[in-house]
């Protein structure tokens, strides 16, 4: 699979591993993938529960591989007990965030450990150290996407969790990622009750160039859904390019009255490859019955 086919997710939901209900009732919710945290969001005494909750979440997943587990940062026990638990589950999310890496051994580390269980998920990277973004490029090679995780990154800056301070984290990680071919996926808004703040996000990492947008509400799944999953009508103009640049023998030619050349052409086929393979691992999340987030989380 070439870097520009490789299916890459648009929408995240975060559930944290405190009750099996609501793990469980948030996959009526329409995200490509539904993750399970086990980190921030679950208090150290709960951590023990929130394993069996997620196993049990686990084996009652109707598709597994679209679904993802965000550990404890490498290095703690709680990782440990993490790691043993998902390599021990009989059904095995797709996905694997890792939290708080400084360095790129540490998803090369969590790989190798997975493939010694003969385990292959996708190793996901919350960029939210200083070390993350000094050694961005080697992380994202030995990654399968990176997540901007601002809370922790401002906090450690010393910054409010604002666009403008976290600028050049973000088009590091877009670069990064441009260059390995993988996920670049934008951090959650932390401005729940405001919709205006959410779209600004959305558009903003959109021009960077970012496939997607977390979220711990469903009720903002919509609009990034929306604004990142494959268009109809933005396939149907790279079809357009694609056609005009070949017949015109490969050169410069006009459609709707902009000019177009091989540079266009070669953003056209990733923007059709990434849209069918987009389709192909996660388009039934889009089907009828699943709810399109408007609604408050149960």
């Amino acid at each position: 699979m070439t870097a520009s086919s490789r299916p890459i997710l648009r929408s995240i939901l975060y559930t944290p591993a405190l009750s099996l209900d609501r793990v469980v009732s948030a996959r009526n919710y329409d995200a490509d993938v539904h993750l399970i945290d086990l980190e921030d969001s679950v208090p150290a005494p709960a951590k023990d529960e929130a394993r069996k909750i997620c196993r049990t979440a686990l084996d009652r997943s109707p598709n597994p591989a679209n679904s993802a587990v965000r550990i404890n940062p490498l290095g703690s026990m709680a990782a440990v007990h993490d790691i043993a638990m998902l390599t021990a589950a009989p059904v095995k999310p797709g996905f694997v965030f890792m939290t708080m890496v400084r360095f790129p051994s540490e998803p090369l580390l969590l790989r190798e450990t997975f493939t010694s269980a003969d385990w292959h998920p996708e190793i996901f990277v919350t960029v939210e150290t200083v070390e993350a973004i000094g050694a961005i490029d080697e992380i994202a090679a030995a990654s399968d996407g990176l997540i901007l995780g601002s809370a922790d990154l401002a906090a450690t800056l010393g910054i409010e969790i604002g666009w403008d301070g976290l600028l050049a984290a973000r088009q590091a990680m877009a670069l990064a990622c441009a260059r390995h071919g993988i996920a670049c996926i934008d951090t959650g808004n932390f401005q729940l009750a405001s919709a205006s703040v959410l779209q600004q996000e959305i558009e903003q990492a959109r021009s960077l160039g970012f496939h997607g947008k977390g979220t711990v509400h469903p009720k903002e799944l919509e609009a990034i859904n929306r604004a990142f999953r494959p268009d109809e009508n933005e396939l149907r103009s790279a079809r357009r390019v694609m056609e005009a640049v070949r017949t015109a023998g490969d050169g410069v030619t006009l459609v709707d009255g902009h000019m177009v050349g091989p540079p266009f052409v070669r953003k056209a086929r990733t923007t059709v490859a990434r849209g069918e393979a987009w389709a192909a691992r996660f388009g039934r999340t889009s089907s009828a019955g699943l709810k399109s987030g408007q609604a408050e989380a149960g």
